[in-house]
C-alpha cells in the first residue's frame, strides 16, 4: 500500500491545476477547495486501484475533481455577475439599489493560489485568459455537465473517449454537449482577442495610470483611460453600466459621497491586475472599501469588477485598515 508520504509527492504537482478546475466550475474560492479537498481524499482512498496504463494520473485527478464538482453541484444556482441576470444596463446616475444577497455571486480568485512556476499548467490557464472573470462567468452560465464537458475537452484537451468514460456517457453525447456549450458561449460574446496578456508591459502601464487616478480622486483622468464601451459591475448590488461616460459619472458619485482621500494596494486576481481602494476613515487612516477587478486592452480599461464582501477580500490577504504612518508627537487617535 502506497504511503501518504508517496501519495502526496505524485498528485502534488497536479494540485493547483485540479484547483483551477474547481473554480471553474464552482465560480467560488471556498467551494472549489471544499471539491478539491473531497477530490484528494476519493483520489487517497482509491489510489491502490489506480491504473495508469488506463489513464495518466493527471486525467484520473480530473475526472474524480469533476464529478466531485458536480456532486456539490446538485440543486445549486449558478454564480453570476450582475451582468448576466438579464437586467439592462443602468444610467451613471441611476439611484444605487440595495445588495441582492440571496444571489451567490460569481467569486475572484487570488493568481497567488496557483503560484509563479514556469510552464506549470495552473500558471498557463492563467496566462491563456482561461480563469478570467469574463470566460468564469460565461461558463457558469451553462448547466454543469455541459460545463465540465467544455472544461474537460477544450481547456484540458482530454480525448472526447476519456470525457464519455469520466462522466460515464458515450462519446456522442460529449460532442453534442459541447456543441451547446461553444454556442451559448458565442451568444455571450465573450472574446479575449483584445485584452492584453498578462506580460504586456502597456497592461500594466495603463493599470498604474488608472489605479493612481483613482487614488488622485481624478475623474478627468480616470475617463480618459476608459474604452468607448467600459463595464462596470459591483456585485452584491446587482446593477452594472456600459460606457465611458455613465462609469466616470457612478465613480464620480462614489468620490463625493466617500470623499476624496483614497489609497490603493495593488493585486492579482483571476490573471488579470487588480487593486484594493481604501477610504480615509477620518482619524488618518484608510478603510478597506472594495477590491477591482480590471481586464485591460490596448483601447483602455474594458471592464471592472468591483467586490464589497469583507470575507472575499480578506482571501486575498488584504489588511482592513492602512495604518498612517505616525510621527513623534502625533496624538494617539
Amino acid at each position: 500500500m502506497a504511503t501518504n508520504e508517496e501519495f502526496e509527492k505524485q498528485t502534488a504537482p497536479h494540485r493547483r491545476e485540479v484547483l483551477a478546475l474547481c473554480y471553474r466550475m464552482m465560480g467560488s474560492i471556498a467551494d472549489a477547495e471544499d471539491a478539491l479537498q473531497d477530490t484528494w481524499v476519493r483520489a487517497w482512498q482509491a489510489f491502490e486501484r489506480f491504473d495508469p496504463t488506463r489513464a495518466s494520473l493527471r486525467t484520473w485527478l480530473h475526472r474524480i475533481a469533476t464529478n466531485a464538482c458536480l456532486n456539490a453541484l446538485e440543486g445549486r444556482r449558478h454564480r453570476p455577475l450582475p451582468s448576466g441576470l438579464g437586467h439592462p444596463p443602468v444610467t451613471g446616475d441611476a439611484p444605487i439599489a440595495r445588495g441582492a444577497e440571496d444571489i451567490p455571486w460569481l467569486e475572484p480568485i487570488p493568481d497567488a493560489l496557483f503560484g509563479s512556476r514556469p510552464k506549470d499548467p495552473a500558471t498557463e490557464l492563467l496566462a491563456r485568459g482561461e480563469l478570467r472573470l469574463a470566460v468564469v462567468a460565461a461558463t457558469q452560465i451553462l448547466p454543469p455537465r455541459q460545463r465540465a464537458i467544455l472544461l474537460l475537452r477544450e481547456v484540458l484537451e482530454l480525448p472526447a473517449a476519456e470525457v464519455a468514460e469520466a462522466l460515464e456517457t458515450t462519446v456522442a453525447a460529449v460532442n453534442s454537449g459541447l456543441q451547446r456549450a461553444r454556442a451559448q458561449l458565442n451568444e455571450a460574446q465573450v472574446s479575449s482577442d483584445d485584452v492584453l496578456e498578462p506580460s504586456a508591459p502597456e497592461r500594466r502601464a495603463l493599470v498604474e495610470k488608472y489605479v493612481a487616478a483613482f487614488q488622485r480622486a481624478d475623474i478627468d483622468a480616470l475617463r480618459a483611460l476608459l474604452t468607448e464601451d467600459a463595464l462596470l459591475e459591483m456585485p452584491p448590488l446587482a446593477i452594472w453600466l456600459r460606457g465611458r461616460v455613465d462609469y466616470a459619472r457612478f465613480i464620480e458619485r462614489v468620490f463625493e459621497t466617500r470623499g476624496r482621500d483614497w489609497r490603493t494596494v495593488v493585486t492579482a486576481a483571476n490573471g488579470q491586475l487588480a487593486f484594493a481602494a481604501y477610504v480615509a476613515s477620518g482619524n488618518g487612516d484608510y478603510t478597506l472599501h472594495t477590491l477591482q477587478v480590471l481586464d485591460v486592452t490596448a483601447r483602455g480599461i474594458s471592464r471592472n469588477v468591483v467586490f464589497m464582501d469583507p470575507r472575499l477580500m480578506a482571501q486575498f490577504g488584504l489588511a482592513q485598515v492602512l495604518r498612517r504612518k505616525r510621527r513623534p508627537g502625533d496624538a494617539l487617535l
